[in-house]
């Protein structure tokens, strides 16, 4: 397994959505096939929630990404689930006002990488903050 160290920290993904109007992040982690959070994702969450409480006026689309393995459906599936268990921790456990927060999952249909390779695979599983 290919290990993805990208410090997830707010002032990072403030500067990527000022910049560019999406950050994507590799800190939020799942089991295969599952949408359950991973407790390593602490510190991601955490930051999110930082970068929103800084900015009082910032909505973000909470954004699901998969690579290709599996089937188009499922995967749309499977990624939206994973954004909408991210959006219910930020409200849940961060208190995240919920009109905030708008999950979506667009599962392979948006890759930063190629497929064909486990590294590439390994890009094109994230979760992306998107402004609103």
């Amino acid at each position: 397994a290919m290990a993805q160290e990208i410090v997830a920290d707010a002032k990072f993904m403030a500067e990527g959505i000022h910049a560019a109007g999406h950050v994507a992040l590799y800190g939020i982690h799942f089991d295969f096939n599952k949408a359950e959070i991973k407790p390593e994702s602490e510190h991601a969450l955490k930051e999110i929630a930082k970068l929103l409480q800084e900015d009082g006026q910032l909505k973000l689309f909470i954004v699901g990404h998969t690579d290709s393995v599996g089937g188009l459906d499922y995967n749309l599936k499977l990624s939206q689930a994973r954004a909408e268990a991210v959006v219910k921790e930020l409200v849940s456990k961060y208190k995240i006002a919920p009109d905030r927060l708008k999950a979506g999952g667009v599962g392979p249909l948006a890759p930063v990488s190629s497929n064909d390779t486990e590294a590439g695979r390994a890009k094109n599983r994230r979760v992306e903050l998107v402004k609103q």
